[in-house]
């Protein structure tokens, strides 16, 4: 439970090396880079913009060609490929990557060129299907749609935005146009919303003929080819097959590259270490000949580093101690159990400053609360198991996977002790199986007795038990407070805003368990000896009193003393509520084995046999996969709530910058030893 210590390093060193240096410190990955040194007369930022730009243009270009080759190539991956994290590459493969890397990002180039190809083909069959779609209607017409007539005789091509047939059209001319005799239709397609015509006429009637007939809507055609439509559709269909081949072989092309999925991902890997360690290059301050750079190092990781550096290059490196009120980057340092539980109290804050790193103890509290809620030894196994076969079978996973697969592990085992104590597995499973397909009388279940209680028998007794663990987590939260104000010499705050407290509720707590109240809950008289009995009444007044005086002691004026005294004591129903957040302990519980009989009784409804115990598998398969699922998920989320609103509530406030130290970052693969970047 530490959060470890920070070292403030200043180091200044010859230019020529700077590239040197800040690769060894990004194969490192102790130092978090600050940039607080300003530019002056003679220390001054170099643009590396340029630099960066082309290294970060080469991380599109392999990441573009990786798409691609997943898009045309795709790589086998298993359902659990999530799990397999990175994939480790050694030094020596490295180095001939970076090698040959022209070659590499030329292939890359080239598959993105084939890609180009394939979607320019594909937006020319898109065009070229549109055009037939668009011709058609014309299919049955047997000149070119540009067909304008004899010398004597006018062809007139286009279309009606309504469906009309050849008697409708020659009556409209009979009507509109009586004087002129000799006009001809010719319907060449007819749908709800287009009909396509041809009209002839003589050449001296064409312009009345073409005024009657745009006065009733007729349009040109939208699309023109001056061949037979038939002929062109044809030759269109010619060239999209053409396309489609074009594109099956620039898709064989690119599966040749599929080998070269690897080495894409390597590289882009490269280039994204160069273009983070050209991002800090540009933000450093340098003059001619020298550098500087400041940053933070965790004081276990300095000397190590120190001694890299100094054989290495010529500097001049101070390592100082962060400052009593210097807002330090914060680094946790846990054992092998709790570190699993660090994402727990980074996603609420990491600690501020001269707060405690509480991750140590929350991760007990974190284990048991969790198994509580769940509380059913087959579930436990299941998760344990499951959990520990992953962290096996993928070694290289994430770094925040395998410490979640770790916690849900330990979280697993505890619900397995809790299932064992309360006797549930997969609820009552054991015995309506024994009675429903064996013949066991129910008199004989419990097969499996449980080695506390059934809390589904004896609800009261498990909400007591419940709400006194609420008491201990809430009593741990008040003591790490008081622990956290004696750590910094803050004595009379520990002893009354911690001390005092304890007196208070201790008194209440013990008032509470003689009372009748206590005793109609737990179905017994608790009886304490009289000088115990006694104590109850005397230390909640004391306690009383003593926040009544020393609440507001900072205040000169004793009115506004008192009142904001009687106001710190009116929060003891913040107690009351913080401790009532406790019985989701057992309605978690009850909820998982309550949902668990009910599948086991509505499988047995089908009777023995071999159609009951089909149906009774199926049934109970699906029904315990569900609870499990929706169990789990509210199992973490008020576990969670526990930790973060009751528990954090009493003494921890978060708030720390995490420790973002200067690293390889990569994204495919990692690097098993030491490589020169």
């Amino acid at each position: 439970m530490a959060v470890l210590q920070m070292k403030r390093m200043e180091l200044c060193a010859m230019r020529k090396d700077r590239k040197g240096i800040l690769e060894l410190l990004q194969r490192k990955g102790v130092v978090e880079i600050t940039h607080e040194v300003e530019e002056d007369g003679v220390f001054r930022k170099k643009d590396t913009t340029s630099r960066k730009n082309i290294f970060d243009k080469n991380i599109v270009t392999a990441e573009r060609a990786l798409e691609v080759l997943d898009r045309y190539a795709p790589a086998e991956k298993s359902l659990f490929a999530s799990l397999e994290g990175k994939t480790p590459v050694d030094e020596k493969l490295y180095h001939h990557i970076v090698t040959v890397q022209d070659a590499i990002m030329g292939a890359a180039k080239q598959v993105l060129q084939l890609s180009a190809d394939v979607e320019d083909n594909k937006n020319q069959i898109v065009k070229m299907e549109n055009q037939i779609e668009a011709l058609a209607p014309w299919k049955d017409l047997d000149v070119p749609m540009s067909y304008q007539g004899t010398r004597t005789v006018s062809a007139l091509i286009g279309t009606f935005s309504a469906l009309m047939t050849k008697e409708q059209i020659e009556a409209m001319f009979r009507e509109q146009l009586p004087e002129v005799e000799s006009v001809f239709v010719t319907v060449v397609s007819a749908s709800t919303n287009l009909t396509c015509v041809v009209v002839f006429c003589r050449n001296e009637n064409r312009q009345a003929v073409e005024e009657v007939l745009r006065a009733n809507g007729f349009a040109a055609p939208a699309s023109h080819t001056r061949s037979v439509p038939a002929r062109k559709i044809a030759s269109v269909e010619k060239r999209i097959e053409k396309a489609r081949n074009k594109i099956d072989q620039r898709i064989q092309q690119i599966q040749t590259f599929s080998g070269s999925r690897d080495e894409f991902q390597l590289i882009s890997d490269y280039y994204r270490m160069r273009s983070e360690k050209y991002e800090v290059l540009g933000q450093l301050v340098q003059s001619k000949n020298t550098f500087v750079l400041t940053g933070y190092v965790p004081a276990v990781a300095a000397p190590a580093l120190e001694k890299a550096l100094h054989e290495q290059y010529e500097v001049a490196l101070e390592l100082t101690d962060v400052g009593p009120d210097e807002e330090a980057p914060v680094l946790l340092k846990n054992n092998k159990f709790s570190t699993n539980m660090e994402g727990i109290v980074e996603s609420f804050g990491l600690p501020a400053l001269h707060e405690i790193d509480p991750t140590a103890i929350m991760s007990c509290c974190y284990v048991f609360l969790f198994g509580l809620m769940l509380s059913d030894a087959a579930y436990g196994l299941i998760m344990a198991v499951a959990t520990f076969v992953a962290l096996k079978k993928f070694p290289n996973m994430g770094e925040g996977m395998k410490k979640m697969l770790h916690l849900f592990m330990y979280c697993g085992i505890s619900t397995l002790f809790w299932g064992v104590m309360f006797g549930s597995y997969f609820g009552d499973a054991i015995d309506v199986i024994a009675t429903t397909f064996f013949g066991v009388p129910e008199s004989a279940t419990p097969i499996i007795p449980a080695v506390w209680f059934v809390p589904l028998e004896e609800p009261m007794r498990m909400l007591i038990y419940c709400l006194a663990f609420g008491v201990v987590h809430l009593f741990l939260g008040l003591a790490l407070k008081g622990y956290s104000l004696i750590k910094e010499k803050k004595y009379m705050d520990a002893v009354c805003d911690v001390g005092l407290w304890f007196v208070f509720l201790i008194g209440l707590l013990l008032m509470l368990v003689t009372s009748s109240l206590f005793a109609s809950m737990a179905g017994t008289q608790v009886n304490l000896p009289g000088p115990v009995k006694t104590l109850g009444p005397v230390l909640a007044v004391i306690g009383a009193v003593g926040l009544l005086l020393m609440s507001g002691r900072r205040k000169k004026n004793w009115a506004l003393r008192i009142a904001l005294g009687a106001y710190d004591i009116y929060n003891v129903t913040g107690w009351l509520s913080d401790l009532l957040s406790y019985s989701r302990l057992l309605a978690l519980g009850l909820a998982t084995g309550v949902i668990a009989s009910v599948v086991n009784q509505m499988g047995s409804m089908f009777g023995g046999g071999v159609g009951g115990a089909i149906a009774f598998i199926l049934i109970f398969l699906v029904g315990h996969t569900l609870n499990i699922a929706i169990n789990l998920l509210g199992a973490y989320v008020h576990t969670n709530r526990l930790q973060y609103v009751e528990f954090f509530g009493k003494f921890y406030e978060g708030g720390g910058k995490p420790f973002a130290p200067f690293k390889i970052n990569t994204k495919y693969v990692t690097i098993k030893e030491e490589a020169k970047l």
